[in-house]
């Protein structure tokens, strides 16, 4: 899930990885977003499929770093929003969205487009007081 914050509260997250791809430098780039302070909105559009699989090792590393950062995950995300062109796709994504929601704390929003995903990630930011404005 390598994060690309150059754009900064529009903080895009990529399911696409290599085969030895780096989970720590993941978590720690999620970690020093955190730490900016500020709320912000993650986009994807490239959701995980359903080969994406994680071992029992990563699902519980990721587990005990979400409670160990539960905190700033409710008060800083304010949306996973996942790009998806595919209505199908979109409607095959919504009842996980209140698993994902309950897990991490933060919703998940469905987008047709990235021009879609940037207006509802901006109107978000502007809806939250204290955030800055994209």
């Amino acid at each position: 899930m390598p994060l690309d914050t150059s754009n900064f509260p529009l903080v895009w997250m990529s399911y696409d990885e290599e085969p030895d791809h780096d989970h720590d430098e993941d978590f720690k780039a999620f970690e020093a977003t955190l730490k900016r302070g500020a709320p912000f909105v993650i986009l994807t559009d490239s959701a995980p499929t359903e080969e994406h699989h994680h071992s029992q090792e990563q699902k519980k590393r990721t587990s005990l770093w979400m409670k160990k950062h539960k905190a700033d995950l409710r008060s800083l995300v304010l949306a996973m929003i996942v790009i998806e062109p595919s209505a199908a796709k979109r409607m095959a994504f919504k009842p996980f969205g209140v698993a994902f929601a309950k897990f991490w704390g933060y919703p998940m929003k469905l987008a047709s487009s990235r021009e879609e995903g940037i207006v509802i990630a901006k109107k978000l930011l502007l809806e939250h007081p204290g955030s800055a404005t994209a």
